[in-house]
């Protein structure tokens, strides 16, 4: 065989190698909320628009696309363990987080410390009396750490209020690692930060996902998570915060090294006082909320439901669990 005919059959199996990895991995293009872009399935960049999402009216989330996510049909037959996180854009911003969510992924341990992480747009601020756990952020993981396991990855954390943490993002994660731990099956799973312009807050979160299985019986939401606490106005350029008027409790305070402990260590000193309803685990010494999938797998003999204050509970020599974060 001459060399001509060997450089061209070289070329032609390069070619062919990048047109069969073109059609058997997810087609991302970027889709625009203003100035900035943020990496998607081709089919979510044609349809979603940060525009069509109603303004937030008391509800933690809205139904985006039918509830129907944008999963191309190649991409819901993967059976494969996969996860991947965007590169940070210039601002610092994140990007799309996306993984195929299976036993294997999860973790096997408890989650560590995450505060030597700062998101774009972060602060350290408190509202005694009027955020849950008084702190108005969280470090958000996009992709929960029930699911994946990522801990302190910055591409896969944001700065989010307590209330998309806990009302907006924690019940689909919760259902969707039952799910999991409960059939064993796989679940696509991807959430995407929409940043409008140059702001450095997200306005909110994009949450799909999709059990592969038994074709989304079990699991299958698309649903916009708003980025907001009620009772706070924020500024979403930069993350500052102050009392939104008409606001009858409470008040803001604190940056940076000047609050006791970060909201999301699992050791902050300050919380609410009302009581609420936690689950005891007798043996780990943890306490959780009813909801958490912790719960679902405890012993009886372990499991204790008390209605108490979240510091009278800590003072008993119980810690806070790390998944939901009561």
């Amino acid at each position: 065989m001459n060399n001509h005919k060997r450089k061209h059959l070289k070329q032609l199996a390069i070619a062919v190698f990048l047109a069969a990895s073109m059609i058997l991995s997810p087609v991302s293009m970027p889709i625009n909320v203003g100035m900035n872009t943020a990496v998607v399935t081709q089919a979510a960049a044609k349809s979603f628009s940060i525009k069509d999402v109603p303004k937030y009216d008391g509800k933690a989330t809205v139904k985006v696309n039918g509830n129907k996510p944008y999963f191309t049909e190649r991409e819901k037959k993967n059976t494969k363990a996969f996860e991947s996180y965007q590169k940070l854009d210039k601002l610092g911003r994140c990007g799309v987080a996306y993984a195929n969510v299976c036993p294997e992924l999860m973790p096997t341990e408890e989650r560590g410390e995450i505060g030597s992480i700062k998101p774009s747009g972060w602060h350290t601020v408190k509202y005694n009396g009027i955020v849950d756990g008084n702190y108005l952020y969280n470090r958000c993981h996009l992709i929960a750490y029930c699911l994946t396991a990522e801990n302190a990855n910055k591409k896969n954390l944001i700065t989010g209020t307590r209330y998309l943490n806990n009302e907006g993002m924690l019940p689909y994660e919760i259902k969707v690692a039952q799910y999991v731990e409960d059939t064993g099956n796989h679940v696509l799973y991807r959430v995407t930060p929409v940043f409008e312009g140059n702001n450095l807050l997200a306005s909110g979160v994009m949450m799909e996902a999709y059990s592969v299985e038994d074709k989304g019986k079990g699991i299958s939401f698309c649903v916009y998570a708003y980025n907001v606490q009620p009772g706070i106005t924020i500024n979403y350029k930069n993350g500052d915060s102050k009392l939104s008027s008409g606001a009858n409790a409470g008040s803001g305070s604190g940056s940076g090294s000047d609050a006791k402990k970060d909201a999301n260590t699992g050791k902050d000193t300050d919380s609410i006082a009302a009581k609420q309803t936690y689950i005891l685990n007798t043996n780990t010494k943890k306490f959780h909320k009813p909801g958490c999938r912790s719960v679902k797998q405890m012993s009886e003999k372990n499991k204790k439901e008390v209605k108490d204050t979240r510091d009278h509970i800590i003072s008993d020599g119980y810690d806070p669990c790390k998944i939901c974060n009561p």
